[in-house]
């Protein structure tokens, strides 16, 4: 059985939209793109790798599967012969990385998350038209899923019970405004952390897994004062 493995890089205040550059996602009026490039070194190259490690299928929203296969064939691979380029020219070791990444990208296959029949022109792709189609996926044979962004698929996934786990790479910037990477559909549920690792421009790397159903309970004594009595009679009014 394969594994479904998240990884998302945010902002300290929950944003994940569009982290590579300005004109990647401006929906909504997003005004912040391309807020990731100066926080990036040789950690968080590191844990990008391993991420995607030695075999990987991509799992990808269909926004998400837009922007990448309007950039990353272009970067490197089947659209450009880019990097035959890269390789004969000794171009710094950013862009040779990046001509690394549109390469196996668009080797890998790429499962798209959608309910609708959008262009998936972009080689060994295909559309998953549901959960119950997902999990058949995840059922059988072949490298383990990984998706990187695609955030709206967190909220399905959790409730299915079908990610294994989530990479996050919290970066020290507020941007007040964006697409957060869990929305209000989310199901409550415990996860525990597998693995820390805090970078040297100040990113936080954490890996999560599953940890099952969510428990209630006070975290100190319960109040009976007439004080709490009235506001508790306060909020059940709508007062509060």
């Amino acid at each position: 059985m394969r594994k479904i493995r998240g990884s998302l890089f945010a902002s300290l205040d929950g944003v994940v939209q569009a982290p590579g550059g300005p004109s990647e996602d401006p929906t909504g009026g997003f005004q912040h793109g391309g807020w990731l490039p100066q926080f990036f070194d040789e950690d968080v190259g590191a844990a990008i790798d391993k991420v995607f490690g030695p075999s990987y299928d991509l799992l990808l929203g269909r926004r998400t599967y837009d922007i990448f296969a309007a950039y990353w064939p272009y970067v490197g691979g089947e659209a450009t012969g880019i990097g035959e380029v890269f390789d004969k020219t000794g171009k710094d070791e950013g862009e040779a990385a990046a001509v690394q990444m549109g390469e196996d990208f668009t080797r890998a296959a790429k499962y798209v998350v959608t309910r609708g029949h959008p262009d998936l022109g972009w080689s060994n792709s295909h559309r998953v038209g549901s959960m119950d189609e997902l999990r058949t996926l995840k059922e059988g044979n072949g490298p383990d899923l990984v998706i990187q962004g695609s955030s709206t698929l967190y909220p399905a996934l959790l409730a299915a019970g079908l990610l294994d786990s989530l990479t996050v790479m919290t970066f020290p910037v507020v941007l007040g405004r964006g697409k957060r990477w869990f929305g209000e559909d989310t199901p409550a549920e415990k996860l525990r952390v597998v693995e820390t690792k805090v970078t040297r421009t100040g990113a936080v790397i954490a890996t999560y897994e599953p940890a099952g159903t969510l428990e209630h309970g006070w975290a100190g004594p319960q109040s009976s004062s007439s004080r709490e009595e009235a506001r508790q009679k306060a909020m059940a009014e709508g007062r509060w």
